[in-house]
C-alpha cells in the first residue's frame, strides 16, 4: 500500500468519524427542538449536519492550537 493511499484512507476515516458525530449531534439538536427528522427535507437536514460538522472541526482546531501552545510552553493568558 502506498503512502499516498494510506493518507487518503486516514483522511476518509477521519471525515467519516466527523460526519457520524455531526449526525448524532444534529439528531440531538432536532429532538431538543421538539421535532423529528421527518419534519425536515433532505436539504434542511444536510444544512444542520454541515453546521455540526463545522462546529466539530472548529473545536478540534481550537484544541489543537491550545495543545501546541502548551507543548511549546506558551501561555495564552499571560
Amino acid at each position: 500500500m502506498s503512502e499516498k493511499f494510506r493518507m487518503l484512507n486516514v483522511k476518509a476515516k477521519i471525515a467519516r468519524k466527523i460526519r457520524d458525530k455531526a449526525i448524532m449531534r444534529a439528531n440531538t439538536r432536532i429532538i431538543l427542538a421538539g421535532k423529528t427528522a421527518n419534519d425536515f427535507d433532505e436539504e434542511q437536514l444536510e444544512v444542520i449536519v454541515r453546521e455540526e460538522e463545522d462546529k466539530i472541526k472548529g473545536n478540534a482546531k481550537e484544541r489543537g492550537l491550545m495543545a501546541l501552545a502548551a507543548m511549546l510552553g506558551l501561555s495564552l493568558w499571560g
